[in-house]
């Protein structure tokens, strides 16, 4: 199957709160640190795309061009900022794809950031519910918590409750951040702990408590992309085999909550053009915001049957060591969620995987990945298969 593109540079900040740091310091880190890793020059790249959500948790709403105080080479070279609530990374991805596959670009710099610690919770919750139909504009201390713990109602009201299954999730995803030096909370929890409201695991919302939901992040990470085959000779290399984008309505209340058909589509689309069935691949890096969000995936990316998700945790499937990985990287709910990053961070984190540079996240022997990432509730959806060049 013809590539669209190749992936030959990268670079990954930590997540987490990142005091002293500002959009602008992690944005100029990753973009050169990437470059330098790619064995480029500034000077070799043709575009920037810049991943960054906002959403009024940054002053600055106009921040493209602070990649090119990476280096004054950047000067002059076209960038442009994308945003599509938390799948922002993955949006700026694909069109740095799109960039090289209309041929108007060799190499493109993509690039994406959040800083979200600067404010109070409810800054950051309202800043977040932007991306929801219904509550834009509201404040809620726990933001998009409460919008999932209604999609994890309805899935218990459906197939009973999973309470447990979501603590599995969670102590997994905490086992697996345990070994990612980028990751936010590196502890591994347990099941016990996850599945036991306390102090230091109370309730958020509805079914869901402390543990089943991804942190407030500050970080960035960045990726070179360049037409197939013009990788230099020592740069490491990733083929980006397919990426395919689907949306759905906005409203959740004109959509089954617990079937992300939109991701589903998304999903089947980039498999079909990569030549590939799931099973084909060797990992995952997956969207799981909340815990209920990587259930539902697990189902969507066709793991199981609806309903069935929770023979891919019990059966110890998606574990480092089981049947296919999924968030070996510890996900979103271990490593963090700077909401501009993630999508970046999710294809980083597989390309190293694929080139043999996760260090203690290694999944031995992996040739090919798959990604999803999404914005809102499964509103817009991202996904990618990618396979090692080199």
């Amino acid at each position: 199957m013809e590539r669209r593109a190749d992936m030959i540079g990268w670079s990954h900040t930590p997540f987490g709160r990142l005091t002293g740091e500002t959009v602008e310091s992690l944005v100029t880190t990753v973009a050169r640190d990437a470059i330098a890793h790619a064995g480029l020059a500034p000077a070799d790249v043709d575009e920037i795309v810049l991943g960054h959500y906002n959403g009024g948790l940054s002053p600055l709403t106009f921040s493209s061009s602070l990649v090119l105080q990476a280096d004054d080479d950047l000067r002059f070279t076209p960038a442009t900022r994308v945003e599509n609530a938390c799948a922002t990374g993955s949006a700026a991805v694909l069109q740095g794809v799109r960039a090289i596959a209309a041929g108007d670009a060799r190499t493109v710099l993509v690039v994406g950031v959040e800083k979200m610690t600067d404010g109070d919770p409810r800054t950051a919750g309202r800043a977040l519910l932007g991306a929801d139909y219904d509550r834009a504009g509201s404040d809620s201390p726990v933001g998009f918590a409460e919008i999932f713990a209604r999609i994890a109602e309805a899935y218990f009201a459906r197939y009973g409750d999973h309470g447990t299954v979501l603590a599995e999730i969670a102590a997994k995803n905490h086992r697996h951040g345990v070994h990612n030096p980028f990751a936010q909370l590196r502890k591994d929890l347990g099941v016990e702990f996850c599945d036991t409201v306390s102090d230091r695991n109370p309730v958020v919302a509805g079914p869901l408590r402390r543990t089943d939901c991804s942190p407030i992040s500050d970080g960035a990470a960045a990726l070179v992309l360049t037409r197939a085959g013009a990788a230099p000779a020592e740069a490491p290399a990733v083929a980006v085999r397919a990426i395919a984008q689907r949306n759905d309505y906005l409203p959740l209340s004109r959509r089954d909550p617990v079937v992300f058909e939109a991701g589903r589509r998304a999903w089947q689309s980039a498999l079909a053009t990569a030549g590939a069935t799931v099973w084909d691949l060797d990992l995952l890096e997956i969207h799981d915001c909340f815990t209920i969000a990587e259930l539902i995936e697990y189902e969507m990316l066709g793991l199981c049957a609806p309903g069935e998700g929770r023979v891919v945790v019990e059966e110890g499937w998606a574990h480092r060591d089981g049947k296919l990985p999924v968030n070996p990287s510890g996900g979103l709910k271990s490593k963090g969620h700077p909401i501009g990053a993630t999508g970046v961070s999710q294809h980083v984190l597989a390309a190293m995987q694929l080139t043999g540079a996760a260090g203690a996240m290694q999944v031995p022997d992996a040739t090919r990945a798959g990604v999803f990432n999404m914005g809102g509730t499964a509103v817009a959806n991202y996904a990618s298969i990618l396979e090692r060049l080199r």
